[in-house]
Formats: C-alpha cells, structure tokens, sequence
C-alpha cells in the first residue's frame, strides 16, 4: 500500500473540502479501493499506486480550480473525476508509446504500467519500483525514445549502477563500452526492440543515445534530455544525490529499481528506499510501484517472484525474533 499526504495552502477549508468534507467523500466514493483521510489542512491518501496518482490528479486540479473561482461545487468535483476516468479508460490505440522494429506498436499492457505513462507525463521526476519482468525499465526506455522522436528532448542518458563490477570497472578489458556493454545488456535489448540498429549505432556515435555508468554524470547538468537511472536500488545515499542533482532544465527523469534485488554491503542504506521516502511529498515527484501482476514475461516468472519473496519474509521476521 501506498500513502500520498497533500497539503493544503491558502484556501478556506470548509469551501475547499465542503460542508461535512463532501467534496472529499465523493472523490472517495469513486476510488472506492482507497482511502481518504482528511485532518486540518492535510488530505492522506492509501491505496494501491495507480488510484493515488489519480486521486492526486484530481485534488490537484480542484486546488488550482479553487485558486483561480475562489469555490469548488459538486458538479466540479464530478467534472474532474469523469475526466481523469475518461483518461484512464482512453483507447489502446492511444496508448501506443512507440513502434518498434518488427511494426508491432510498444504500449502499456496493465493499470500499474498505464499509471507509470501518466506519472511521467505529468511530472519531471518519477520512480518506478517493482520486480524484474514488470516493465518498468522496458515502458521508461519506450518514452525516452518517444521524447526523442517527438523532438520533446534532444538526448537520451541511460546510466546504472555496475555494483557488480565495482562502481569504477577498472579492472576489466577493453574500453569504456567494452566495460559497461554487459550491466546494460536489458537496456540495450530494449533499444534494439525500438530502434533499428544503424540508426541507434548513429545516434550513440553522436551522443543523441548515451549510456554510461552513473559515476560517470558526477559534476554534469543534464539539459534537454530524457534521464535513465536503470537497477537504482543499488546506489548509495551519496550516489542517488549526486545523480538527482544533476536535473537540469528541460529533462525528465526516470529511476527504476527492485527493493528485493539490493547487491549493496548488507551494512550500507539503499539510495533508492531513502530518496522516495524522503521526497514523496515534493510536487513534481511521483512514485509508482508496480507488482508481481504487472509481470509480462512468462507465466511461471511471477510464481518464482512470490516464492522468493516469501521465502524472504520468513527470513527477516526470523532475524527479527532472534535479535
């Protein structure tokens, strides 16, 4: 479960929330999946990723409808509700993010994966958390090539942490592609999915697709370009800050990661775990997390997942017992 908490500013709570919070309740009764609490001049919201982002839509666009009409009515609140309805509920053909190289057109294939398309249309930085095979570095590589092909950026920087190998791969052969070509193999099959090889070879030979090791954007502005951090839940505190703030104008920024596949030191924090804890509240940011329902890969991968992750709970409520 997921908790969204949204402060409210400068505004007359009983006009805003309604008499009896009214307003509110209706927004609840069409979510009915999650829940809505209102306490002073904060609305908390839980439930599952996708329905938050759109409840979050929705009070968002109550609170400037509010700015701007000093007022908010029940018809308002129904409007804005039928509209984010209507957006979620839009056809598949809509949905295509890309075409790929065999023609077959690249879209979103579950809620949580269609909340991940909507989250990065809406915001400059968004993580997406969930377990291998659920699309989320598959759906954020499909909108970084849609950004490029629609001139929305001019670049696209795919980076990841090589844990595997140590940060700095000094100790492989070959030169810095050579190094870094196996910890970004999905990343590359993915491209090649997209886009067709003489073209991709182009366009990284021009720096318009890079892919690098997150070392290396240490003391960069990343301007104008559609920003990549693959497996993040295997960055430390100090790398995920550094790559945050590299943000510059114009970019969108996706990080992926699997809170169950961390290969950091057992003694050292993720970055990932601590950043979306500690800007889930910030406006622009969103988080969406995706689970075992959204795998796509094939059938038995999902039941692997479960089991694992059991295995894993039993784990730590034992280690729990023992200290």
């Amino acid at each position: 479960m997921v908790e969204k908490l949204i402060t409210l500013e400068n505004m007359a709570m009983v006009d805003f929330l309604g008499i009896g919070n009214r307003n509110i309740k209706e927004i609840a009764s069409a979510f009915p999946k999650s829940k809505i609490v209102s306490r002073g001049n904060e609305i908390l919201i839980k439930g599952n990723a996708s329905e938050i982002i759109q409840i979050n839509d929705v009070i968002h666009a109550l609170i400037q409808h509010y700015h701007k009409y000093g007022k908010i009515t029940g018809e308002n609140v129904e409007a804005y509700i039928k509209r984010e309805s209507e957006y979620m509920a839009s056809d598949d053909k809509d949905e295509t993010l890309v075409y790929g190289t065999r023609g077959a057109g690249i879209k979103p294939k579950t809620a949580n994966q269609r909340a991940l398309v909507k989250a990065v249309k809406d915001n400059d930085l968004v993580f997406a958390i969930g377990p291998a095979g659920s699309g989320k570095t598959f759906i954020s590589v499909a909108l970084a090539v849609r950004a490029l092909k629609n001139k929305e950026v001019q670049k696209i920087i795919i980076t990841r942490p090589a844990v595997e190998a140590g940060e700095n791969l000094g100790f492989l052969p070959g030169d810095l592609q050579e190094k870094i070509d196996p910890y970004l193999r999905p990343i590359y099959d993915a491209l090649v999915d997209m886009i067709p090889i003489e073209k991709l070879k182009h366009y990284q030979e021009n720096n318009i697709i890079e892919i690098a090791p997150l070392a290396y954007m240490r003391g960069r502005t990343l301007n104008n370009a559609f920003v990549l951090l693959d497996e993040a839940q295997n960055t430390t505190s100090m790398q995920m800050k550094m790559f945050l703030t590299r943000m510059g104008p114009n970019s969108k920024v996706v990080v992926t990661g699997d809170g169950s596949q961390i290969d950091l030191p057992r003694h050292q924090k993720s970055g990932l775990s601590e950043a979306v804890r500690l800007l889930s509240n910030v406006n622009g940011i969103a988080t969406v997390e995706l689970t075992t329902k959204d795998v796509v890969r094939h059938k038995l991968v999902k039941d692997i997942i479960t089991a694992y992750d059991k295995e894993q709970t039993k784990s730590d409520t034992s280690k729990k017992n023992r200290d």
